[in-house]
């Protein structure tokens, strides 16, 4: 069953961008990346989905259910933690979550101080008393205090430091191996790559693929370094299938797609004293993705 499906989903602004024919689903169980650069109309789908705003054609669905006829309903089993988070500065942080969980009907409390307690948040302070990065942790705890069925997650490590990042990350696979399904947006690669199963990039409003994480790495990419002994033409290793060729001093480094025996070949030939053959990182595999679109 998929937990989330967006069909045609078109939200325009006049004539600045929105979003155009936005398709795809997020099956029950996954964490699935949602992946493009700043502007690239992340937000604006996830607000859509979430009945923040109405799209201008199309449709999505989050349980089987239209997103704007039963947003309510839908609320309850859902988790979100948008890339900003704005609070009434004079409250305690406690009196603010115990707030959000009196929207879900249910006794949040010992979850509250579970989660404060593995992310290290003082909920006696006041709000206006926070770090961003504190600031982050309410939300985050907020998203997850009622225990959703689905958590959606927009640009949610800003402002987390590299620890607390790392812990985020291993709360969101607890909460994805009891059973949530996370959609993750984000336009740093390393946190999709690390976390989600699938990765949905978008560019300009537009949906350019839908992919599997391995596939994307895989897809017969390699990342080739080579350290050669003496002058080679550049020319020399225009292959078919070689994309970011970089030649500086004794070093040159290119990505290729292909039969890797065709550059090994080609490599055997000339006089070289190092060679590095390597799995691409996404960023690279992304970047030469949006390089080819344009």
């Amino acid at each position: 069953m998929n937990v989330i499906e967006l069909h045609s989903l078109t939200k325009t602004y006049g004539k600045s961008r929105g979003i155009t024919d936005i398709t795809f689903h997020v099956e029950k169980g996954e964490i699935f990346g949602f992946i493009g650069p700043n502007g690239a109309g992340k937000s604006t789908t996830i607000r859509t989905l979430l009945s923040l705003i109405h799209p201008t054609s199309g449709s999505a669905t989050i349980f089987g259910k239209d997103c704007i006829e039963f947003a309510p309903e839908i609320a309850k089993e859902v988790g979100y933690l948008p890339s900003e988070v704005f609070y009434y500065d004079n409250m305690k942080v406690m009196d603010l979550l115990k707030y959000s969980a009196s929207f879900y009907k249910k006794d949040c409390s010992k979850r509250i101080k579970e989660l404060a307690e593995e992310l290290n948040l003082d909920l006696s302070k006041k709000i206006d008393e926070l770090s961003l990065g504190n600031k982050k942790k309410v939300g985050i705890i907020q998203g997850l205090l009622h225990e959703p069925k689905l958590i959606i997650l927009d640009e949610p490590t800003s402002g987390l430091d590299p620890l607390m990042q790392q812990k985020f990350f291993e709360l969101l696979k607890a909460e994805n191996e009891k059973g949530a399904t996370i959609l993750f947006s984000s336009h740093i690669l390393s946190e999709v790559q690390r976390l989600c199963d699938r990765v949905a990039i978008i560019k300009d409003g537009k949906i350019v693929q839908v992919e599997r994480i391995s596939t994307l790495k895989e897809n017969n990419h390699k990342k080739i370094k080579i350290e050669i002994n003496g002058e080679v033409d550049p020319s020399y290793f225009e292959l078919e299938g070689v994309n970011n060729l970089e030649m500086k001093d004794q070093h040159v480094s290119f990505l290729f797609r292909g039969n890797i025996n065709t550059v090994l070949k080609k490599i055997a030939n000339i006089e070289i004293s190092n060679l590095w053959i390597e799995e691409p990182d996404l960023e690279e595999i992304f970047l030469h993705y949006y390089e080819k679109e344009a």
